[in-house]
């Protein structure tokens, strides 16, 4: 199978790329390196483009039997402050490579969504049934986008994926592709940049209706999420029948005490950090529910925090 990947040059991107050509699949790069990174793609070609440049988008398709669109934006923050930004990147582009797969014939895709798209959740563990209400314009574009691609199934045909990702986590056991990102935000990179003499990390909120206080997410290896979306497109190719949308998480939470922990435990000593106030819109917890996954694809994730905390210790100490 020959995969167009959009967003190869990020963080769970260059993690898919890796994935697909492991299980003896070409891949086509495509990124426009707002956010990627020439050395996360590991000495392979890319095609230098934005989303939303139809004639690239269209020489990038040439051949390629289905797509896996991971190209966004994802800062929750930014998109508050700058929603046009992410309604153009995320939505409107999204349309543009959608319209050029039609014009090229391809018609399956798998989609990297976010949990964002449900918002505060009425009920934890949250399954893929639970009502969109996103409170910030990156859930909100994302949701929109997955419900353009529910439209263009029914009209056209062109059959989808929907990977909403809880907390990605973790890197590349070989140590050469990890995060990136900046600024950076993922709660273990900056506890772990922390303990090489950075910033003290700053804990937000301990007074939530937690065992300790504090907040509570589903962190879930790259890897895992590599190898969701590996067996998403060979279950488009295989032709069989698959739900929309899919959650991707570990099923359990940790807290933010709990994750400083695991870094504790990897790099053997103290986290530097400090207690602040919640931040605005902030849940006590979010884990997915995660049995669909397992029922469609045979999915289930394999590494655990201390993986996810030892492969970043290894990417950012290399």
């Amino acid at each position: 199978m020959k995969v167009l990947v959009t967003g190869a040059a990020g963080y769970i991107g260059s993690h898919v790329s890796r994935a697909l050509e492991e299980a003896a699949h070409e891949v086509v790069r495509l990124d426009d390196f707002s956010t990627g990174h020439e050395r996360l793609l590991a000495g392979r070609p890319c095609v230098r483009a934005s989303i939303l440049d139809a004639e690239a988008i269209d020489d990038a398709l040439r051949g390629c039997d289905a797509v896996a669109h991971l190209a966004g934006s994802a800062l929750v923050p930014e998109s508050v402050a700058r929603p046009e930004k992410y309604w153009r990147n995320n939505l409107a582009g999204g349309l543009v490579l959608v319209e050029r797969m039609l014009a090229a014939g391809v018609r399956r895709l798998v989609f990297a969504s976010t949990c964002a798209v449900y918002g505060i959740p009425a009920r934890v563990p949250i399954d893929e049934d639970a009502p969109h209400a996103p409170v910030s314009p990156y859930g909100a574009s994302k949701a929109a986008f997955e419900r353009v691609l529910r439209d263009v199934d029914a009209a056209h045909g062109l059959r989808s994926v929907s990977l909403r990702f809880f907390n990605a986590a973790g890197c590349d056991a070989r140590g050469d592709l990890g995060e990136l990102h900046e600024p950076e935000t993922h709660l273990i990179p900056l506890a772990l940049h922390a303990l090489r003499g950075g910033r003290p990390l700053v804990v937000h909120g301990t007074d939530f209706e937690t065992p300790d206080g504090t907040c509570v997410r589903d962190y879930v290896d790259v890897r895992d999420l590599s190898r969701a979306h590996l067996l998403a497109l060979e279950a488009l190719a295989s032709g069989r029948a698959i739900a929309p949308a899919l959650n991707l998480g570990q099923g359990s939470g940790h807290s933010v005490r709990e994750v400083l922990a695991s870094c504790e435990r990897v790099v053997g000593r103290p986290v530097p950090s400090s207690d602040g106030a919640r931040r605005p819109g902030d849940p006590a917890r979010l884990v997915a529910r995660t049995g669909l996954a397992t029922r469609e694809l045979g999915w289930t994730p394999r590494h655990d925090l201390d993986d996810m905390v030892a492969t970043t210790w290894r990417f950012l100490s290399g």
